[in-house]
């Protein structure tokens, strides 16, 4: 099929093998190439765009397995299938600037059919390429972002690195229960081969059922698995666009403009007693019947009607009871959308219950199997986030019980467990091979930042050293970090130049090291500090850091943002910043905004510490470049991330007790890698039963310790959203916050409520300036451009 504006290559099957648009210089393939995973050794010819899966009377077929008759012409295309008495119909169409998807079933018996599962897949070019090419990776291949609704699903697919065209995917008849995603991927980790991963996912939208009965997430009250019952004679008809969009408001302007879906905001999350605030613009002709709220209280689904509270297509109101909410608008021609919410207790709560949690269950102490250490035991320096976490927490919240305790057993494992288990007899120059015949020189980061952070601690609450010792061990042991000099190895000289997770404190570690005298240490280490941005800033055009022992990860690109901005490199701090913008979902889902990555899980997910990382790489780029859509995407990410430590969550198998935490979420219904973990929490050991790879990382199985990695993420947020609200004046909106509320009191003078559990900062993002206060509301004049 060919037309002015796109040209659709199909197999003989009808499957779509090409979608490009013909306006498009990048020649980019919209859809997974066969060709691409035929030169792979990937069989994946049966998730083909258009390919199906369905089980009929409790038996399951594939299309891949029929003969379907096809026919069409240049513009129109007509895939029809046959399953027992039903039959199958798939139409494409070329209408002017977009492309129409129809799928249609019918029962041509004289009984009931009943339809368990039903889902069809629509593989966008979710790739990574396993190709060293790396803007071949940014700009041929897509995020996609899943806004799931029962008449209103879209699917924003981004290109990596948010250069326009995107392509949206709209709804327009039907009912839609969920996307799943299935996943290909080899990994090479233990072949010492960098970069070890490539894979892709594949996209299935789910008409019926989504699980079996023994794989399904039992817990998941907001998105439903019902079967589809067809009776004799009748069809049922589900219908899609394809249209090229530019941005985030362009995808919801051409929902609502083109394709009469209503388009509603909200705050992905918020604190007990706080209020939520939801705007409402519907399409033309469009008229809302009721409005209501759901959350779980137990067993019981709480349902509050609040049409009656509808003012100007504005409500505001004090959600009750906690966790996962959601709101569901119904409309006069029996059409319904929906959004997802969560309300959290309180943050510092949170975050005191996590730290006191930490201290009571994970360290080991003097007799403990690891004796000093804080589980679960890893060779990583991602388990020591735990300690890092406890350290900030502890200096920025006076509420902490046992404060001087819980330092204290932070200080005595950095000296009697940390010390001696990475750095051969305590030696900070010789870091220990724990990983057979090499060390890794990430681990270095987080121990220095563990070092840094005791050196801010108050003398007494130290135990074995004073805060200068502490600050002296950082420097050194940093300075192995990024001096390729101080490493007698190839591999550590290289990863001496790579960024890390260090951009979070990097700075102030430099200050305090040229307060204290530290002359060496501090030359030493800006010189190896400016040499890393410098290289990464003149080579920025070719994207080099994205590429990590992955062939394209946000724990390249993420940093590189963060870094190149702080150090002043504003062009190349911008090219990095677009990946970040094209790599944090929007969604009406507050779980589908985590920054993009699928290998903890398999499918769509949230990671913790990565996802953490990323909000924050994204929250200073914003900051520093005073980009109100970077801070914007960083804060809509951390309502995913604290998802991770929600003990009153109730929508997830994996509960949490007070404290407790999980690394990992699968945000696909289903992940049909594994259907179990489907919207569940989970820490990655749990993989070990399936084997390969998986087995070798975790060779003591599932062991239920799902929090190992996780901490640095919460330091992160602690210095960025848990002390700053930022506002910045938005064209359409006005002044607008982030991490806080405007209320507008007379004329142009405004007051700013922050939602900072520890606020210091309040941030005008147009042009920086700022207002030192630890008030939770501040008052701003928007005449003066002045906080007063």
């Amino acid at each position: 099929m060919k037309s002015e504006f796109l040209t659709v290559e199909q197999n003989k099957r009808g499957a779509i093998t090409k979608l490009q648009l013909n306006s498009d210089k990048s020649n980019m393939n919209w859809v997974i190439d066969p060709d691409y995973l035929k030169s792979l050794g990937y069989d994946d010819l049966d998730k083909l765009f258009g390919e199906f899966n369905i089980t009929v009377n409790g038996q399951k077929h594939r299309s891949i397995d029929q003969v379907p008759e096809v026919s069409g012409d240049d513009t129109h295309s007509k895939i029809q299938f046959k399953v027992d008495d039903l039959s199958l119909v798939q139409q494409f169409e070329l209408i002017g600037n977009s492309f129409k998807w129809n799928f249609t079933i019918q029962n041509n018996g004289k009984d009931d059919i009943n339809i368990s599962n039903l889902g069809v897949w629509i593989s966008l070019a979710y790739v990574m390429f396993r190709d060293k090419n790396v803007k071949r990776n940014a700009n041929q291949s897509v995020a996609v972002f899943p806004q799931i609704s029962k008449n209103y699903t879209k699917l924003a697919a981004v290109r990596r690195d948010n250069t326009a065209p995107n392509m949206g995917v709209y709804q327009t008849k039907g009912e839609v229960l969920s996307v799943g995603t299935f996943n290909d991927y080899t990994n090479r980790f233990f072949e010492n081969v960098s970069p070890s991963l490539d894979g892709m996912l594949f996209h299935e939208i789910v008409l019926a059922g989504g699980y079996d009965d023994d794989r399904r997430p039992h817990n998941d009250w907001i998105y439903s698995q019902k079967p589809l019952v067809v009776k004799p004679g009748e069809s049922k008809n589900w219908e899609f666009y394809l249209k090229p969009f530019t941005d985030q408001k362009d995808f919801y302007d051409i929902a609502t403009r083109l394709y009469n879906h209503p388009r509603f905001a909200f705050e992905p999350m918020i604190s007990q007693g706080s209020y939520q605030v939801f705007t409402i613009h519907l399409a033309k002709g469009q008229v809302l019947k009721r409005i209501s709220v759901r959350h779980k209280d137990g067993d019981q689904i709480v349902d509050q009607d609040m049409t009656d509270h509808i003012e100007n297509g504005r409500l505001v109101y004090e959600p009750q009871g906690l966790g996962e909410h959601q709101v569901i608008l119904e409309f006069a021609d029996g059409t319904v959308d929906m959004g997802v919410f969560n309300v959290m207790s309180s943050i510092n709560e949170l975050l005191r219950n996590r730290a006191n949690y930490v201290s009571a269950h994970s360290y080991a102490g003097k007799d403990g199997k690891v004796p000093y250490s804080f589980g679960p035991v890893s060779n990583q320096g991602e388990s020591i986030g735990k300690m890092t976490f406890i350290l900030q927490e502890c200096l920025l919240d006076d509420k902490v019980k046992d404060a001087d305790k819980q330092i204290a057993q932070v200080e005595e494992s950095a000296v009697k467990y940390v010390r001696p288990k990475w750095f051969e007899n305590g030696d900070f120059r010789k870091p220990a091979k724990l990983y057979g015949d090499f060390y890794r020189l990430m681990d270095l980061e987080y121990i220095t930042h563990m070092f840094y952070l005791l050196s801010k601690c108050p003398a007494s609450s130290l135990k074995l050293n004073k805060p200068n010792d502490y600050l002296s061990w950082a420097a050194q042991v940093f300075d192995v970090r990024v001096n390729p000099d101080l490493n007698d190895n190839e591999r550590g000289k290289t990863e001496a130049q790579m960024l890390g997770t260090y951009g979070l404190y990097i700075e102030d570690l430099l200050a305090d090291l040229q307060k204290s005298g530290l002359d060496k240490e501090y030359s030493e280490i800006s010189k190896s500090w400016k040499s890393v941005t410098d290289r990464l800033a003149a080579n920025s055009d070719s994207l080099e850091a994205a590429m990590t022992e992955h062939f394209f990860d946000n724990a390249g690109f993420g940093p590189a943002a963060g870094a190149l901005a702080l150090t002043g490199n504003v062009h190349a701090a911008m090219t990095y910043g677009e990946l970040l913008k094209a790599n944090i979902g929007y969604s009406n889902d507050f779980r589908s905004q985590s920054p993009d990555r699928w290998w903890e899980a398999l499918s769509y997910m949230i990671h913790a510490l990565w996802g953490g990382l990323t909000a924050a790489s994204a929250q200073i780029a914003g900051e520093k470049l005073q980009d109100p859509e970077l801070v914007e995407a960083a804060y809509r990410a951390t309502g995913a991330i604290l998802y991770m430590y929600d003990s009153n969550a109730t929508a997830t198998n994996r509960m949490l007790k007070p404290g407790e935490a999980a690394s990992t979420y699968s945000i696909a219904g289903p992940n049909l890698n594994r259907p179990d973990l489907s919207r569940n929490r989970f820490g990655q050991s749990i993989f070990a039963s399936d084997g390969g790879i998986f087995a070798r990382l975790f060779p003591d199985g599932y062991t239920g310790e799902d929090d190992w990695d996780m901490g640095e993420e919460l330091v992160a947020f602690l210095n960025g959203f848990g002390q700053k609200t930022y506002i910045y004046k938005d064209k359409e909106k006005g002044l607008t916050a982030v991490n806080g509320r405007v209320k507008k009191l007379v004329d142009e003078h405004y007051e700013i409520q922050s939602f900072a559990p520890y606020i210091q900062e309040y941030i005008f993002l147009d042009d920086g300036q700022t207002l030192n206060s630890n008030k939770d509301k501040a008052l701003f004049d928007l005449t003066t451009r002045k906080f007063e």
